[in-house]
């Protein structure tokens, strides 16, 4: 009689890429194909098809940065009850596609800034319940791979959406292709609803208050993680910066065309760059600690800067910085979310998750609008010189929270 074969044990590939994962980095890579087409359009649209000045893009631009950063806080205070969070999260993929391609029937600039206002709110909202969601789903052990598979399918989509809305415009139209956008953008939704489905079903709390905590985060190791988060973000400039370095210099030798395609097949190399190191750099992390890897984006950042400070007008030698930035928010996306899921509590998550993307945008716009006022009044070389000294100061005060802030602390 023969022996029943045992059961072969699970991989770690099988424990972190469940389907509830695949599930999130899937309904990541649809958003973003969906949002890309119409922030690919929304200028021609603007200013071809309803004769508005680009001062109104700016306008809307801004307006729309500013009500997904204070989304994002709210969207925290929202996501830390575990069942609440699943709600946010499914409104917020479903609100983002549909009021994204309600761009496509406007017929002033200031329907447009409405709905684009709207559409950024809840894309805000919806990232702090996501994130803490993919922490319900994994084990500890694994947050790196986890995070960096979902930042990797992000990337991923922002690589197809401008690619697919170059080729829409080809065959529907400027209006037409923004409104096809709803449909991977409700796909989106879709599997965010799917990612729920496998996950443990969440235990019910009475009377949990909506509220941001922002102290309980900010106490201990959690609060140092958040220093040298925004510090490395206080180097991170927007990266239209990076595309205006490369067209300015490619314009030596070029028409303004052929310049700003150049530069636009530099900054998808930037996007693949991000893309690839996304979940090794996550693996890493499970390794040995994702703070170490986010020193290292700061790192490959910073030369990216110098590269940048010395520039090219040869679109092959300017490359290498293209693909240093890429490299280096890669690693630094993947790591901040892993820390910050490792030490905030179950009942913290929200909050951390809201304090973590509100850091990042608040000291994103003053890292590009530093280096904007500098490479106006001096030179886009100063810009960057100053970029790349911002990323060494960061290196060290990210490092330093590595100590342990007691004996419990999970990240080494």
């Amino acid at each position: 009689m023969s022996e029943e074969p045992e059961p072969r044990p699970k991989s770690v590939t099988e424990e972190w890429l469940s389907p509830g994962v695949a599930s999130i980095g899937g309904a990541s890579f649809l958003a973003d194909l969906g949002h890309e087409i119409p922030t690919a359009l929304l200028p021609s649209l603007l200013t071809n098809t309803l004769h508005a000045p680009a001062s109104a893009l700016g306008l809307i631009e801004g307006i729309s940065d500013a009500t997904a950063g204070l989304a994002r806080l709210a969207g925290g205070a929202l996501a830390d009850d575990p069942g609440r969070r699943r709600n946010v999260a499914v409104g917020g993929y479903t609100s983002t596609a549909v009021l994204s391609a309600g761009l496509s029937v406007v017929a002033a600039p200031w329907q447009a800034g409405l709905l684009r206002a709207g559409a950024w709110g809840a894309r805000g909202l919806r990232v702090p319940a996501r994130n803490a969601l993919l922490a319900d789903i994994v084990p500890p052990a694994v947050y790196g791979r986890a995070y960096g598979f979902e930042r990797a399918m992000d990337n991923l989509g922002a690589i197809g959406g401008p690619l697919l809305a170059i080729g829409l415009v080809g065959l529907v139209g400027v209006r037409s292709a923004i409104a096809l956008s709803v449909i991977p953008g409700l796909l989106a939704a879709v599997a965010i609803v799917y990612a729920i489905r496998h996950t443990a079903t969440p235990r019910r709390r009475e009377h949990q208050p909506i509220r941001l905590r922002v102290r309980p985060v900010l106490h201990g190791r959690l609060g140092r993680i958040m220093i040298g988060v925004t510090a490395f973000e206080l180097g991170n400039c927007a990266a239209t910066l990076l595309i205006l370095r490369a067209t300015d210099l490619f314009d030596q030798g070029h028409t303004t065309t052929k310049a700003t395609q150049l530069a636009l097949i530099l900054y998808v190399l930037y996007n693949v760059a991000a893309t690839l190191i996304s979940i090794p750099a996550g693996r890493h992390g499970d390794r040995s600690n994702p703070i170490r890897v986010m020193a290292a984006g700061a790192v490959s950042f910073g030369a990216g800067y110098v590269w940048f400070a010395v520039g090219s007008h040869n679109p092959i030698v300017l490359a290498p910085a293209f693909i240093l930035a890429g490299l280096g928010i890669g690693c630094a996306e993947t790591a901040q979310s892993a820390a910050v899921a490792s030490l905030a509590p179950t009942d913290l998550r929200g909050s951390a998750f809201g304090l973590l993307a509100t850091a990042q945008a608040g000291a994103n716009l003053l890292a590009s609008a530093i280096a904007g006022v500098l490479w106006t009044a001096v030179s886009p070389t100063a810009a960057f010189v100053f970029l790349a000294i911002a990323m060494a100061v960061a290196v060290p005060l990210i490092l330093a929270s590595r100590s342990r802030g007691s004996v419990d602390d999970p990240i080494r």
